[in-house]
């Protein structure tokens, strides 16, 4: 099993930036694939960004138009996702995850077996 601790949300106004941090312990497997995703009240859940910590390949979708980057330390056992430039529209409870299968694609959350237990990040216009 991995514990995951997400820290760092808060409330900025649009424009601003904040990072967040997620904190990983217990079961390896966290530190092969890493994600953070974020849900909205009444939305789905959804993939922001992902990091594969052997290669170093990063994946976002499209819609984040390089404000966001992800990033981590395996020694230290961290996740960071810096988030700038941020729009009201990425108001919600951020978690980060630990993925456990491939057969679907980074995005999918059914992907990822173990999560934190989110950070709430509201932008206001």
């Amino acid at each position: 099993q991995v514990q995951l601790v997400e820290s760092g949300g808060g409330s900025v106004q649009a424009g601003g930036t904040l990072r967040l941090t997620c904190a990983a312990s217990g079961d390896p497997v966290w530190s092969k694939c890493m994600a953070w995703f974020r849900q909205a009240p009444g939305k789905e859940r959804e993939g922001v960004a992902a990091m594969f910590f052997s290669s170093g390949n990063t994946y976002y979708p499209d819609s984040m138009e390089g404000r966001f980057t992800i990033s981590g330390d395996n020694d230290k056992k961290m996740l960071y996702l810096q988030m700038n430039n941020l729009k009201p529209e990425d108001t919600g409870m951020y978690y980060c995850a630990a993925r456990r299968t491939y057969g679907r694609g980074w995005s999918f959350a059914s992907e990822y077996g173990d999560w934190g237990q989110g950070t709430q990040v509201t932008v206001s216009s």
